[in-house]
């Protein structure tokens, strides 16, 4: 016997409905009236979950989630991302369409914030039989690069205007400079993290029930049994990968370094209801657990008033507690005054981490210039650079001429990445950079070097006629590879300019105007 539609069970309706494209299910509702009627909240949140990834932080989802579901219009919400999924993609195309308004298109996208990720993956996984498929890859990836750095930058600045930032999100602001499209962003680092709480009471049971003491030495034996701290497998110290806790955190090898040892095991404990923070000690960084008002880290109780010691760990090393007394007998080896103990046995300020984290990314990286090798897995070396850059500009330490001395150093060494970035970052230096260096002597030569970044945006590219007369001086070819005598670095030609095309900020940067020839000789680019 046939059974028709209107005999089926609402059960049976809702799951064939759940396999409707969600874009068709208003017209397939408009014609249905037993679909129509169909409880529609639960439908659309699970279009909701299941079509889009990331959220922007304003859409509070896991609240939503955790919510009743008619608490929210969920229909709403889903079509919301879905103009957005289409506005991006008109501007991904109208990117790749023309030269003119590129930076303009790609700040709209950027615009929309974390809602813009899936759209902008969808892109950059586009399938190799696509026409356009080098092209749509490469601007893609370099619009989710620009929204990562906004994110990471965003947190920097509000952390330099007194806001309170934690200390995961500092560090993990590093990551989304060289994160592209794997995994290791804000919500990975703390989704991990989390993991690792919850685990460290599942594999002990009566975990809550113990001292603060045995908490913080049972955290530290966990995270070093499980290979979350400290160097492992193959990696040298220096290896730039070690400096970033999102890669830390990654399946794999955990290699880190103390500073960021000492981060996950921070943030581990914090959720975990222990006062846990870094300790920056000369050279070395240290974890500093204080106890509980009114009681000592072993569980006494103390008098009112009275202000219990803090206990020393280091995990990055053992996972025995560091005796205060070993680490002023160090201090006093170094020849340091006793008088600035407590304030290096003290907790470090989030931003004195980033700024630390900052300098020894620097150092692994001149480590790469000496011994021209990045380890067994290198991030971005340009975009490893480029977020300790954003790091100091940001987060300067000592007075504000001091601050103003080493922001005028740092923004030597910025200039040379602009042009990379210049489709995407140019509204940060313009909200962030410029006016931090107001009144220095860079600030009218960067704002120059934007104004006229921007005044070519919207103008057609010029057609550069190569003639044989122009090439006459053009004496290597794209594929070539060779070894530099002067930097010592082997590198392969992916193109040529007949002259010097780089800004005028570059150019003076570089002293390209006192090479014999000045800009009017051909300049290579390699990889």
């Amino acid at each position: 016997m046939a059974i028709t539609l209107t005999e089926l069970p609402v059960e049976i309706l809702r799951q064939i409905i759940s396999y409707i494209p969600p874009t068709s299910v208003p017209t397939v509702q408009t014609v249905s009236r037993k679909f129509n009627d169909l409880p529609q909240p639960l439908l659309w949140r699970d279009h909701c979950r299941t079509h889009f990834e990331y959220w922007s932080p304003k859409h509070d989802l896991q609240q939503k989630l955790l919510g009743s579901v008619v608490e929210t219009d969920w229909k709403k919400l889903f079509f919301h991302r879905h103009s957005i999924d289409r506005s991006i993609t008109q501007d991904v195309d109208g990117i790749l369409a023309s030269q003119r308004n590129r930076i303009e298109k790609a700040e709209r996208i950027m615009g929309h914030g974390y809602d813009a990720k899936d759209a902008l993956l969808q892109h950059l996984n586009v399938g190799d039989d696509a026409e356009d498929v080098l092209a749509r890859r490469f601007y893609s990836s370099a619009v989710l690069g620009g929204l990562h750095r906004s994110m990471a930058i965003r947190e920097w600045a509000r952390l330099n205007d007194g806001d309170v930032v934690s200390l995961e999100r500092a560090l993990a602001a590093f990551d989304m400079f060289v994160l592209h499209e794997r995994d290791g962003d804000f919500h990975d680092v703390a989704g991990r993290l989390d993991g690792i709480a919850q685990q460290v009471c599942s594999e002990n049971s009566d975990f809550m029930d113990q001292s603060q003491q045995q908490k913080a030495i049972g955290i530290a034996e966990f995270l070093r049994q499980h290979d979350l701290t400290g160097i492992s497998g193959n990696s040298q110290y220096h290896d730039l990968q070690n400096n970033f806790i999102g890669i830390a955190l990654q399946d794999g090898p955990h290699s880190s370094l103390p500073l960021v040892s000492v981060a996950i095991y921070c943030c581990v404990a914090q959720r975990l209801g222990i006062d846990a923070q870094p300790c920056g000690f000369p050279f070395h960084v240290l974890a500093i657990i204080k106890p509980s008002p009114g009681r000592t880290l072993d569980g006494r109780h103390t008098e009112s008033g009275t202000l219990s010691e803090p206990m020393y760990m280091d995990p990055y090393r053992s996972n025995q507690e560091v005796h205060v007394k070993d680490l002023q007998a160090q201090l006093q080896k170094l020849g340091i005054s006793p008088s600035k103990f407590p304030v290096l046995l003290g907790a470090s300020s989030t931003a004195e981490i980033v700024r630390r984290s900052a300098k020894n990314i620097i150092t692994s990286l001149q480590a790469i210039s000496r011994d021209h090798s990045v380890g067994h897995f290198a991030p971005d070396v340009d975009g490893a650079l480029y977020a300790a850059l954003w790091a100091v500009l940001l987060l300067p330490e000592g007075s504000t001429i001091t601050a103003g001395a080493q922001r005028a150093t740092f923004l030597s060494s910025i200039a040379e990445l602009i042009e990379k970035y210049s489709l995407t970052d140019t509204w940060l230096i313009e909200k962030y950079i410029l006016p931090l260096i107001e009144g220095c002597t860079q600030h009218g030569q960067l704002q120059g070097t934007i104004s006229g970044i921007r005044t070519t945006d919207p103008v057609p590219k010029n057609v550069k006629v190569r003639t044989s007369e122009s090439l006459r001086d053009v004496r290597y070819k794209v594929g070539q590879i060779f070894h530099h005598k002067r930097y010592h670095y082997k590198a392969v030609i992916t193109g040529w300019d007949v002259e010097c095309a780089a800004t005028d900020y570059w150019m003076t940067h570089m002293g390209v105007h006192k090479l014999p020839r000045g800009k009017y000789q051909s300049f290579y680019h390699v990889l």
